[in-house]
């Protein structure tokens, strides 16, 4: 735990959030579905922590770390946080695991390098490819981008090696367009029939049971490298991002796809994205460009879902902040929303590594770079 919290209790704790997020007693009550009466019970340390359905929507509507929350709700209760103590009733056998590193007195480091691993293999992916890909024209009159040849490997071959050179092998993806010659095995498919009238943000929730743990979403029109991937593991962050630095030498002769179409983010000192999207790079400084790809841990996929309903429900056949109605929104769309609100999205930083493959333009030149 933090050393700054160490002093800190689970009701103190969540009046001063309440208070910085600007929220009133009654109405954060209202919202977690407690009376207001037993909610400053809590604030004032007369009561132990809530329920962990209770914690969870604190979490999520205060922005702090369930873990955290978890933690103090356990010295509230003098015992251990209600999550881990719900996991060993479910999963005894853990008690043996435990004990081994008990008599084994592992280190702090061993325990840290442990956590890693877990965390490293556990990671999913989910691949949002179920656009038209029309701008690749003939080549796609058959088959989805993704299965554009390149080398002898198709385009998803080849992000599939990357994410498994990873240890990546929990693997979804959500299909539409030609959806039936996307079929390799050992991957769990989502279909999105409506992928004519939709776009990337509203696709990816078609695939929303997965959404869970560690998952890195990204699109399927993109070719990167395995060290991409690597980087996006080894944030810790909610929610984080991939951005190139060194992006504006793609655009050198890209006539089909211009500069002026490009997800670019602007992001301040500490990585943390201010604006992300089709900015107008002529009139503000960009920093680098999204590549299309999100990292995700636990609670980052609980605020992204939470939120992309919230905006589902307001925007649903009206404009949504780039998008003319949000039915046709992008995933930048939705983070630059996340941001609007408040919610840190942290820059994953790389330089070059990667294509995307949106044109006929883009497939030829990355085919002859495969020549070489």
């Amino acid at each position: 735990m933090k050393k700054k919290l160490l002093n800190e209790t689970f009701g103190s704790y969540i009046r001063s959030l309440r208070i910085k997020n600007e929220i009133g007693q009654r109405e954060l009550a209202k919202k977690i579905g407690l009376a207001a009466s037993y909610l400053n019970d809590i604030e004032k340390n007369k009561r132990a922590a809530p329920k962990n359905d209770i914690i969870k929507k604190l979490s999520l509507i205060l922005k702090v770390d369930l873990d955290l929350l978890n933690d103090l709700a356990g010295i509230s209760k003098k015992t251990l946080p209600p999550d881990i103590l719900d996991y060993i009733e479910k999963n005894p056998e853990i008690i043996s695991l435990l004990r081994s590193a008990k008599n084994n007195k592992l280190k702090s480091s061993e325990f840290e390098k442990i956590e890693e691993t877990i965390n490293k293999s556990k990671t999913k992916c989910l691949i949002v490819a179920a656009g038209l890909g029309s701008r690749l024209k003939g080549h796609t009159e058959h088959n989805p981008k993704c299965m554009l040849d390149f080398g002898g490997k198709t385009l998803l071959q080849r992000q599939l090696s990357s994410y498994k050179e990873n240890g990546i092998e929990d693997i979804s993806l959500i299909r539409g367009y030609k959806k039936n010659k996307i079929k390799y095995k050992g991957i769990k498919y989502f279909d999105n029939n409506d992928y004519k009238d939709n776009n990337i943000l509203n696709s990816i929730f078609y695939g929303e049971e997965v959404i869970n743990g560690n998952i890195i979403i990204s699109y399927s029109d993109i070719l990167f490298e395995p060290f991409v991937v690597k980087r996006a593991l080894e944030s810790d962050h909610d929610i984080s991002v991939i951005v190139d630095i060194d992006w504006r030498d793609y655009y050198i002769d890209r006539k089909d796809h211009p500069l002026s179409e490009a997800e670019n983010v602007i992001f301040n000192s500490n990585n943390e994205v201010v604006k992300i999207g089709k900015i107008a790079s002529d009139k503000e400084e960009v920093h680098g460009e999204f590549i299309g790809m999100i990292k995700l841990n636990h609670r980052g996929c609980e605020i992204f879902k939470q939120n992309f309903h919230r905006v589902k429900k307001h925007f649903w056949n009206k404009p949504f902040q780039r998008a003319k109605i949000f039915q046709k929104a992008y995933l930048t769309d939705m983070i630059q929303e996340l941001v609007d609100i408040g919610i840190k999205v942290h820059c994953v930083i790389i330089e070059r590594g990667w294509k995307e493959i949106d044109t006929v333009e883009d497939y030829r030149k990355a085919l002859i770079e495969f020549k070489r």
